[in-house]
């Protein structure tokens, strides 16, 4: 009998997940609040109450741009004057901390779980991405589950972060690595 490498009618959410809020809070964010982030009208003071009332911590100054998909707002903590470009996806079935005067660019995306393929019943294997304050996450990057990205340091385009980048460096590459230290003239 061949080797069954993916079993996926044996998928079971891991004991200790939970999307921490009631179904019924979740599937009016589904309906509402989701289609309302991802849609294009104007405006970055309507999706941070938005998101607000749907559990998010949004500090002053956050500036929002249109067609912004987050899964979980419950699961998101940002400080103060972050830009977030368009088509940017939050996938935070864990917590996402970004911290102060942080820019996050177009088309980028930030998993917080994906799937342990060693175990044929694939279960989810989750960690937070915690990104400090003065990061430029530039178009098109990925970041992977379990990485902080250190104050001051620069993600270049297209690049995917699956370790995690130290203060005040630019890293870039598949898989990103740090280049060189960021210095500010």
């Amino acid at each position: 009998m061949p080797v069954k490498y993916q079993v996926l009618d044996r998928f079971e959410l891991p004991a200790d997940y939970s999307n921490s809020r009631p179904t019924i809070r979740w599937f009016f964010w589904i309906v509402f609040g989701d289609l309302l982030m991802s849609s294009w009208l104007p405006g970055s003071l309507w999706r941070r109450i938005l998101l607000r009332i749907f559990g998010a911590s949004i500090g002053h100054g956050v500036l929002l741009k249109p067609n912004i998909k987050i899964k979980f707002p419950w699961h998101l903590c940002v400080g103060e004057n972050l830009w977030i470009g368009e088509n940017v996806w939050i996938d935070n079935l864990a917590h996402v901390e970004i911290g102060s005067n942080v820019c996050i660019s177009q088309g980028v995306y930030l998993c917080t779980g994906n799937h342990n393929f060693k175990i044929a019943s694939f279960p989810y294997r989750l960690g937070r991405i915690d990104i400090e304050d003065e990061v430029w996450i530039c178009a098109m990057v990925r970041i992977a589950p379990s990485v902080r990205v250190g104050r001051g340091s620069v993600i270049e385009f297209g690049s995917v972060v699956y370790d995690s980048i130290p203060s005040g460096m630019i890293a870039k590459g598949i898989p990103a690595v740090p280049i060189r230290r960021r210095d500010i003239t």
